[in-house]
């Protein structure tokens, strides 16, 4: 059974930056694109950004500019590097595997536990 455990949330003051962690364990042979969901209280669960083995890359608009993703393939592992936090950038952040194929992500074959970002004005 596949596990994704993330790490890296926290508090930071606007304008400040973190970098979240997902990684592995177990192999997963069918997927191959890992990504990031988060879910704000009160607001729907929406896809942050995602790539694909091929480095293909999906970012929000809302985060275009200040999120980075990354991947290593070799310890199917997955990092978000974001900068330029905002208060709405507030939620849990979800990491996420599944497939890309003709341009097109699709997620959630596996799903880690969450991991909280507070960001405070």
């Amino acid at each position: 059974q596949v596990q994704l455990v993330e790490s890296g949330g926290g508090l930071v003051q606007a304008g400040g930056s973190l970098r979240l962690s997902c990684a592995a364990s177990g192999t997963i042979f069918s997927d191959n694109a890992m990504g990031w969901y988060r879910q704000a209280p009160g607001k729907q669960r929406e896809l942050v950004a995602a790539i694909a083995s091929g480095d293909s890359t999906y970012y929000a608009d809302s985060v275009k500019g200040r999120f980075t993703i990354s991947r290593d393939s070799a310890k199917n592992a997955v990092a978000l590097h974001m900068n330029s936090l905002k208060p709405e950038d507030t939620a849990v952040y979800h990491c996420t595997s599944g497939t890309y194929y003709s341009g097109a992500f699709n997620l959630g074959n596996n799903w880690g536990q969450g991991t909280q970002v507070t960001v405070s004005s």
